[in-house]
């Protein structure tokens, strides 16, 4: 691994390389906060999906690929007169010391979920109205429900257990089956997702990542179906669903994906 000074140079290099791709690239030159936007969300989620594969080199290349778009938007940034990268990093830095008390102060706590508890506090006293003001309102519905329940946790507001979840779960459900107005029955299998994202959470799953898991197990093993089908001289489309059934229980025969 590298040293301090080495990965100190590295970053120096970084700067200095957008320093040369602002001043010189006719593509560069052109890149707002506003265009680089859509980019910067689809390096995320292919990091994120680096991160599901579990591919390290993957994941650095990605990693990479975030990083400079962090330092373009500083850059744009310094070229407003607004901050620099030096700014971004000394506010992240007081930050993390201000919210970190039991390292870098008196503070004593006695787990993580303590620490958690303390984080959410001193949010408030750093000018947020809400616990749930910092909640991105862009953030998928799925991931926002998960970001909206463990920040209420952290103020206390959270199920016993993870049985006392689930009988929630369970009265949705019912809520759900009962109600038979097309509107009200959306609102109803809203309260059941979200019922259902806390009792995953609170039973330590991710629930993203999990659908994101199965959502990958399902493109393998549809696509495993139309080879299949291929193989036959057949197409899907022309199947029936049992024939198709067949087929699918084939393919999950044959599986080898990593994801499954």
């Amino acid at each position: 691994m590298n040293t301090k000074q080495e990965k100190l140079e590295a970053f120096g290099r970084l700067l200095d390389i957008m320093d040369d791709l602002r001043e010189k690239c006719p593509w560069d030159q052109k890149q707002t906060l506003e265009s680089l936007r859509h980019l910067t969300l689809e390096e995320t989620y292919e990091l994120s999906d680096a991160i599901l594969q579990n591919d390290l080199q993957e994941i650095k290349k990605e990693l990479g690929d975030v990083l400079l778009h962090l330092v373009f938007y500083a850059k744009i940034g310094s070229e407003k007169e607004s901050f620099d990268i030096a700014d971004v990093i000394n506010s992240l830095n007081e930050k993390l010391i201000f919210r970190h008390p039991h390292i870098y102060g008196d503070t004593e706590v006695k787990d993580e979920e303590e620490v958690k508890q303390n984080w959410e506090k001193l949010k408030l006293k750093e000018g947020n109205k809400s616990i749930l003001g910092g909640v991105p309102k862009s953030l998928p519905s799925l991931v926002k429900a998960y970001r909206i329940q463990d920040k209420v946790k952290g103020i206390g507001f959270e199920f016993h257990d993870a049985e006392d979840a689930w009988k929630k779960v369970d009265e949705e459900i019912q809520e759900f089956h009962a109600e038979t107005d097309l509107r009200k029955k959306e609102q109803e299998l809203g309260d059941v997702f979200f019922s259902l994202i806390n009792y995953a959470r609170i039973s330590g799953i991710n629930p993203d990542s999990a659908l994101e898991r199965t959502n990958l197990k399902f493109i393998s093993r549809f696509q495993r179906m139309e080879g299949l089908a291929d193989e036959q001289g057949s197409k899907l489309a022309d199947m029936s669903l049992e024939e198709m059934d067949v087929l699918w229980e084939k393919a999950k025969q044959l599986s080898s994906s990593k994801f499954e």
